[in-house]
């Protein structure tokens, strides 16, 4: 699914990483852990074609993104990506359903398909109930759902997520790792996962350790 080779970047005189290569099959959820500063996330947001690496070589899903243009990566990261943040980023004056429906209709999707599958995933992930609430009229938990709802609305490849519980108290953070655990169960999703959680590291089926830009164990 992802094939990333003799990734490099700096930002100034600063090198984030240095060389890291990676691979992740379809349908795995890999973790990758170490302390701030690691480069972590530089890795998460080359992978996720949210930042340009200055060496290497990256393809997902079998398509080599490392030079395509800026429009074409968009498109490519709308449909083949799909993103989960430490902070759910919700935009609050719109309900929980229409939150999910945005990049489906980014897309150009047919507006009612995307409010379907949307409406499916909500319910899929116990927020039937509550798809035409706002974000301030949800939990933390069931905010980071409802993001979780909308990294998925476009069927992507991969699901890409920064930190995904660490806004969220104990009971809401096992709830999102099993939602993780189950979504792949029943739908093949594969994940790359950054985090200090130790609880889901030990749940992903392989867990990188990173340090001082290269992953080293």
């Amino acid at each position: 699914m992802i094939n990333a080779q003799h990734i490099t970047k700096s930002y100034g005189n600063l090198q984030v990483l240095r060389g890291v290569t990676l691979e992740v099959r379809s349908g795995e959820i890999v973790a990758i852990t170490g302390k701030s500063g690691a480069g972590k996330s530089t890795l998460l947001h080359i992978l996720g074609t949210l930042d340009y690496p200055d060496s290497g070589s990256l393809t997902l899903n079998g398509i080599g993104v490392s030079r395509m243009a800026n429009q074409e990566l968009s498109a490519f990261r709308n449909h083949h990506v799909g993103f989960v943040f430490q902070f759910h980023y919700l935009l609050p004056e719109f309900s929980a359903l229409e939150n999910v429906c945005l990049p489906g209709w980014i897309a150009k999707r047919k507006e009612a398909a995307v409010r379907k599958d949307a409406a499916m995933l909500l319910d899929y992930l116990g927020l039937g109930n509550r798809m035409d609430h706002r974000p301030a009229s949800l939990s933390g938990g069931e905010q980071q759902r409802v993001a979780v709802a909308r990294a998925l609305i476009n069927k992507p490849s991969v699901v890409l997520a920064d930190e995904p519980s660490g806004n969220l108290d104990q009971q809401s953070s096992q709830e999102l790792h099993q939602l993780f655990l189950k979504l792949r169960e029943d739908y093949g999703q594969t994940f790359v996962l950054v985090t200090h959680s130790s609880d889901l590291a030990g749940l992903s089926d392989r867990c990188l350790h990173m340090q001082d830009g290269q992953i080293v164990g």
